[in-house]
């Protein structure tokens, strides 16, 4: 008798398949439980759904039981081998075309001690190919074994004859099955099928009847089959190749949309990055009110053009002299100029400073002014103010700001009592750089207002 075995399993739930681990593809069988065993009962009866000459005309089904262990060695393809015992039955009761059998017996009951088969069982295909481990798995099996059987009949005259007195037949049989399997759980198989059985013989049933035609028989069984292994492995027979094949080609495709994503959200990111610093650098370019400060610096839009302003560009205010104080102012020409005096007008650049990107000079500065506007009252002597820059910046705005710090230096020089008429205030941009513009250090010194006096 033959019983095929080809891992049909119910479906797994999420949680239970997340576990089990299914190897690479085209990795072998290592990484799969290949090897299981099962037990199985049904009924036997001696005929055959496919036809075939019977030697009496009606059977009973008997029980029958047995098991099997199996080697998957593929995906499709398995080697099973089978044990099988039970009990066939018939007798004469039916008519035959309307009249009754000919026959000098009334009925046979076979015992069948074992039958043991060898057989190939072949995975059909499987029925959802979505799901990475399959639920359903039909199968056809083709084998070879022997079967051992003592049959007893009874005669037309009620008596019992022990066709084999002396021991029981052995023959060569070959079980030819399908059914399928279905999963339980991870392990353990539901095992439906029909298996017949053709045996090398006439006497299964004691009756030797020309023409002499091999007997047969039909198993129909369900049984439970038990996967041997590591439960995290998966069965070979219910695992499904082209399902693995397709997540592995939808985990690299999420993978690409997703590098993909993130790539075009940063190439948008550093694209909006420098569309901002280009609206900066644009802005920095325009000077819409045309005062020589840039629309990005220019906190007093819309300033007339005839208007000084300053970094700001903010219109400068009106100076005033003080007129309350009253220097007397010495009359020498033949004043020579002191290492005092030049002290005076050097502590004076050394500690000018301005608001950043204006010339606005920072209240810390106007101690060393005054004493320069002090030094230019009494004692008459000119003073040439020139402003430079760095490199920072369009040329144009440069020259303004070097110019507008020069202005507001004599202009307060000048609100001090300082004589307007000595002073020479000029701005010279970055045109006449004292250092480096390369660096930090060298844009500082280029930032400066010079003092000349004589």
């Amino acid at each position: 008798m033959f019983l095929v075995t080809s891992g049909i399993c119910a479906q797994d739930t999420t949680n239970r398949i997340s576990t089990v681990v299914a190897p690479p593809l085209f990795s072998g069988n290592k990484g799969f439980n290949t090897w299981s065993f099962g037990l199985h009962a049904g009924a036997l009866v001696p005929t055959s759904a496919f036809g075939g000459r019977n030697d009496f005309s009606k059977w009973k089904p008997s029980l029958g039981y047995g098991g099997y262990i199996k080697a998957q060695v593929s995906h499709v393809f398995g080697i099973q081998a089978d044990f099988l015992r039970g009990t066939l039955k018939a007798n004469n009761d039916r008519l035959w075309a309307g009249a009754p059998p000919v026959s000098p017996y009334k009925s046979f009951e076979t015992d069948v001690h074992w039958a043991t088969s060898l057989s190939l069982v072949a995975t059909l295909g499987n029925i959802n190919w979505s799901q990475l481990h399959t639920s359903i798995q039909p199968y056809l099996s083709l084998g070879g074994g022997a079967i051992n059987f003592n049959p007893s009949l009874v005669n037309t005259a009620g008596t019992t004859i022990n066709f084999k007195p002396s021991g029981s037949i052995t023959r060569f049989y070959v079980p030819i099955g399908l059914g399928f399997k279905a999963n339980l759980s991870r392990s353990v198989n539901l095992d439906i099928g029909y298996t017949i059985g053709l045996v090398d013989g006439d006497d299964l049933d004691g009756y030797y009847k020309e023409p002499y035609i091999s007997d047969r028989f039909s198993y129909g069984h369900i049984g439970l089959e038990f996967a041997l292994g590591k439960s995290n492995k998966a069965q070979l027979a219910r695992h499904n190749p082209p399902a693995q094949l397709a997540g592995n080609m939808k985990s690299a495709d999420d993978a690409m949309i997703a590098s993909l994503a993130a790539s075009e959200a940063r190439y948008n990111s550093r694209l909006a990055a420098l569309n901002g610093l280009q609206d900066e650098l644009n802005r920095m370019k325009t000077d819409t009110d045309g005062d020589g400060v840039s629309d990005y610096f220019d906190k007093c839009p819309g300033t007339p053009r005839n208007v000084k302003v300053d970094g700001a560009g903010c219109a400068l205010p009106e100076v005033s002299v003080k007129r309350d104080t009253v220097y007397k102012v010495e009359t020498n020409t033949t004043y020579v100029i002191t290492a005092e005096d030049r002290q005076v007008v050097t502590d004076a650049i050394r500690n000018l400073e301005f608001d950043f990107g204006k010339s606005t000079i920072r209240a810390r500065s106007l101690p060393y002014l005054n004493k320069v506007a002090e030094l230019l009252t009494k004692k008459g002597i000119s003073l040439k103010l020139a402003g430079h820059t760095d490199n920072v910046g369009s040329d144009a705005a440069n020259m303004t700001l070097s110019r507008n710090r020069a202005q507001a230096v004599k202009q307060y020089l000048v609100s001090q009592g300082a004589n307007s008429s000595k002073i020479e205030a000029m701005g010279y941009g970055e045109s006449q750089p004292a250092s480096s513009n390369k660096t930090a250090d060298g844009r500082q010194k280029n930032r400066r207002v010079e003092f000349t006096i004589y």
